[in-house]
């Protein structure tokens, strides 16, 4: 991302919400007409996943999806440039009491948990305003940005608020084990298509994807409690939605855990199909000797 449209970006956190939210409905609007790529993987995913929907149907959805997905990277502008009151006021917790009591509490010897965050619009506002709302450790892992600038800017908006950390993935996996052993949240993000290492194919929508089992994997090495972490783009803001434990996570059965995983998703996409990351190709690692799906 070039630094003007970065520095746009910060200007933007002094518009009302309504006008901002109004910009990105424009502008994904024409992104669905010019950005033909993003377009066409879309509409792949929405015809792999929905085979029902009729041609003007999937339409409808995909461009709804390029709305918010524009929509959620200019409230970026507030969400890490904007006064924490602000940031504050337009987001909202709830969900299972007993999950968020967990989330909230602060012991000697707190419970690890693995929090199951998968790729909807919202998911960096979730990370907010869980750091924000928990006095616990709450960690992630960080993906490289394209460019330095935009590394810089998405690792500085993630490390706002809380007591926060982002590993990145070049540290490997023993850093965060030994965080989660001592009781750290770590929001997890394994939902999309990372390649062939660590994975297994389960099914997805009907469809065999390669996922990834850090869910199962993590959970299990360190004896966490696994839930989920939705978040929802709402007029107001954004609803961070806390679901209870999961009963039975992780088993012995990597398999097993990892396709659970995936219905799992499945079940929070329905509330929201028009919400979850469609312009990424969930689908581009194929077995062997299977075709390209994009």
């Amino acid at each position: 991302m070039r630094n003007w449209l970065l520095k746009l970006l910060v200007v933007l956190r002094f518009l009302p919400l309504p006008v901002l939210r109004g910009c990105g409905d424009r502008l994904g609007r024409l992104l669905w007409v010019f950005a033909k790529r993003r377009r066409h993987i879309v509409l792949t995913n929405l015809s792999l996943c929905f085979p029902n929907l009729d041609k003007d149907a999937k339409t409808q959805l995909g461009k709804q999806h390029f709305i918010v997905v524009v929509q959620a990277l200019l409230d970026r502008s507030w969400l890490w440039h904007a006064p924490q009151s602000v940031v504050r006021a337009r987001l909202n917790i709830l969900g299972n009491t007993n999950s968020l009591e967990l989330l909230r509490t602060k012991s000697e010897e707190p419970h690890p948990v693995v929090i199951f965050a998968p790729h909807f619009v919202g998911l960096d506002a979730g990370w907010t305003a869980l750091g924000l709302d928990t006095p616990r450790e709450l960690a992630t892992i960080f993906t490289q940005q394209s460019t330095a600038e935009m590394d810089d800017w998405v690792f500085a908006g993630r490390m706002r608020f809380g007591m926060v950390r982002l590993f990145r993935k070049i540290q490997g996996v023993t850093e965060i084990v030994r965080a989660l052993k001592r009781g750290a949240m770590l929001y997890l993000l394994p939902d999309m298509d990372f390649g062939a290492q660590d994975t297994v194919f389960a099914t997805f929508y009907g469809q065999r994807a390669a996922t990834v089992t850090s869910l199962s994997r993590f959970s299990r090495v360190s004896k966490a409690k696994v839930l989920s972490v939705v978040t929802k783009l709402v007029p107001g803001g954004y609803e961070v939605r806390v679901s209870k434990v999961w009963d039975e996570f992780p088993t012995d059965d990597l398999q097993k855990d990892t396709q659970r995983m995936n219905y799992e998703l499945e079940d929070l996409i329905q509330t929201m199909p028009e919400q979850y990351y469609w312009v990424h190709r969930r689908f581009k690692t194929r077995p062997p000797g299977e075709a390209s799906l994009y």
